[in-house]
């Protein structure tokens, strides 16, 4: 398998690392009620959309998204607190729609 790059925003080129997005996901996390096992398998399904999109770059962006999907199916606190760093809320009005979006749903 060939090996697979990440687009910075700034437009950076790293190799893919799986550890960060754990990272992100574990701080996202803690001290919330989730296994060790139900993060690896987030983790698992999101390399995997990742891989899917057959390209050898991808953006952060994209990553990120899938990061959020993958949060919002298992615990909206975390999927709020990664939200809320990844999207750069800038007030509470963002904050509290995105909260609405979210329970609304």
């Amino acid at each position: 398998m060939a090996p697979l790059f990440v687009i910075k925003k700034d437009g950076r080129r790293e190799r893919f690392d799986r550890c960060k997005i754990r990272n992100g996901i574990e701080k996202a996390l803690e001290k919330r009620p989730i296994t060790y096992e139900k993060i690896e398998e987030m983790i698992d399904g999101i390399e995997e959309k990742i891989r899917r999109v057959g390209k050898e770059e991808i953006g952060t962006s994209l990553i990120g998204e899938y990061v959020m999907d993958a949060l919002k199916e298992v615990d909206h606190v975390a999927y709020i607190r990664f939200a809320s760093v990844y999207r750069q809320f800038t007030d509470v009005t963002s904050f509290e729609k995105e909260v609405k979006n979210l329970t609304e749903k």
